[in-house]
C-alpha cells in the first residue's frame, strides 16, 4: 500500500513539474540543447532505454498482449507518468508475483 501511495505521489509531483515547467519554459530552447549537448543527449537515451526496459517488464508482466501493447504504446508520448500509473495498479499483483 505504502509504495503505492508513493508511486502515486511520484507521479503527481512530476506532472505539477511538467505543467509547470511547460508554463514557464521555453521547450525550444530546452530541446535545441538537449540535442547539441552530449550529456543532453545522453539524458534522452537514458529516458528512452528505460522506457525499453519498463516495456519489456510490462509485455512479461501482462497476460493478454492487447494489454502490454496498451499499457506500452504511450509510455514513449507520456513518459513515467504512464509508468506511475501502471505501477499503481499493477503493484499488488506484482509483489505477489515476486514472493512466489
Amino acid at each position: 500500500m505504502i509504495f503505492r501511495v508513493l508511486t502515486s505521489l511520484g507521479g503527481l509531483a512530476l506532472g505539477v513539474l511538467i505543467v509547470l515547467a511547460v508554463s514557464g519554459g521555453d521547450f525550444g530552447a530546452a530541446g535545441s540543447w538537449l540535442m547539441t549537448d552530449p550529456w543532453g543527449r545522453v539524458t534522452l537515451l537514458d529516458l528512452y532505454l528505460g522506457f525499453f526496459f519498463l516495456a519489456l517488464i510490462i509485455a512479461l508482466f501482462e497476460r493478454q498482449g492487447w494489454r502490454a501493447i496498451l499499457w506500452i504504446a504511450p509510455l514513449p508520448f507520456l513518459g513515467n507518468i504512464w509508468a506511475a500509473v501502471w505501477l499503481v495498479f499493477a503493484l499488488p499483483e506484482l509483489a505477489r508475483r515476486l514472493r512466489a
